[in-house]
């Protein structure tokens, strides 16, 4: 028996994406959160434009020339990975409403549009600067490439989303964020819940409902509220049935938290002025998926960086953006087969739309090399 299964070591993430609001209210706006996911994705550009000028300073080129590059770059991965995921996904439903094509602040981002968009950018920003060759961009873009993925991909675990397959395991990560936000949901919307108010939501390892499912962890939703009473009939009568149900139909909550068959496993009590809903249910164990990419995005990047760093001299131009290619998009296409469908249509087709999307990445990737040493081959032939 495999001994990891006997180690509790999953973890339960109900991080906020939001790290805090700014408070426009005050002057007559909505407040403006400002969240996790951003902050990544823009701390991402501002290090890739540092190492890019180190490294443009290093071969002797002028770092005005990365300026312009970080535009290109910023607006090519926006612009390409917002389009991707709109015809990549679902190109029906936002070409018959193209509007919703701009609201990028609604989420929806594909890499592989990112990594088309940034491949015409650089074709572009060559053009328009001939001192530049285009594999010679592409072989030193690829190394902040990597790192931006890992940012990117930590970005989307804050966010609680890309999640992996069921690991039937002991260990994994219960995503709990789309039960949390359903409970303040319901308490706030319902008939009930309009005399609600949370204090916090927290969750715990064990609890009183148990499952022979591999992978199923009894744990304890512990729900405060500061404000209202729910020890009364009609109090007990929401909590059974609007918000039991209600979290039944949320697929964000019950994808990962089970409340199990039947009645709601509960139980009310006081703690000082508190009153707390404890609600005993069963946490689904996932792979960590946007992790391992992440993971494998610094490693890729340690690689470019070194092989840049001491081989340039000697590797044939496009050397580093073809061995780009067939190790990321190899190791994502491995990679999906540890995560969940983005879209239902997915789900009847045998591979899923990042797996069909990185074929033909990594083919460019193997064609480039043989490209190049084919081309080596005849230019040392006697």
């Amino acid at each position: 028996m495999n001994p990891l299964n006997q180690i509790p070591s999953f973890i339960i993430w109900n991080q906020n994406p939001e790290i805090f609001r700014i408070p426009l209210s005050i002057i007559g706006l909505g407040d403006r959160p400002i969240v996790w996911y951003g902050l990544l994705f823009a701390l991402a550009f501002v290090i890739a434009q540092q190492i890019m000028y180190w490294i443009f300073q290093t071969e002797g080129r002028p770092k005005a020339d990365v300026d312009k590059l970080t535009t290109y770059m910023v607006l090519a991965t926006v612009v390409g990975a917002r389009l991707g995921h709109c015809l990549f996904y679902d190109p029906i439903g936002y070409l018959s409403n193209p509007i919703e094509i701009i609201k990028i602040w609604e989420g929806g981002l594909a890499s592989h549009g990112g990594a088309l968009g940034i491949l015409i950018a650089v074709y572009i920003f060559v053009k328009k600067n001939p001192s530049y060759t285009w594999f010679w961009m592409v072989d030193r873009l690829v190394i902040v490439v990597a790192l931006v993925g890992a940012m990117i991909r930590t970005g989307n675990l804050m966010n609680s989303e890309m999640e992996g397959i069921e690991t039937k395991a002991n260990y994994g990560i219960v995503y709990a964020r789309g039960t949390t936000n359903a409970i303040k949901a319901y308490s706030k919307s319902t008939r009930r819940g309009n005399g609600l108010e949370i204090n916090d939501i927290t969750y715990h390892k064990g609890g009183k409902l148990q499952s022979d499912v591999q992978g199923w962890h009894p744990i304890t939703i512990k729900i405060e509220y500061k404000k209202g009473d729910l020890d009364t009939p009609n109090g007990r009568n929401w909590i059974e049935k609007t918000l039991a149900n209600g979290l039944k139909r949320s697929r964000e909550s019950y994808e990962h938290i089970s409340l199990g068959d039947g009645l709601l496993n509960y139980d009310l009590s006081k703690e000082g002025g508190t009153q707390v809903l404890n609600i005993y249910a069963l946490g689904i164990s996932r792979h960590a998926s946007q992790i391992y990419e992440a993971m494998y995005c610094l490693l890729l990047m340690v690689i470019l960086l070194w092989l840049w760093k001491n081989k340039r001299s000697v590797l044939p131009p496009g050397f580093l953006f073809a061995l780009f290619n067939i190790l990321l998009w190899s190791l994502r296409f491995f990679d999906e087969f540890f995560k969940m469908n983005q879209e239902s249509f997915e789900d009847n087709i045998p591979l899923n739309m990042g797996q069909w999307l990185s074929i033909p990445l990594f083919t460019m990737g193997v064609v480039i090399m043989i490209y190049i040493y084919r081309k080596k081959t005849l230019n040392q032939t006697p």
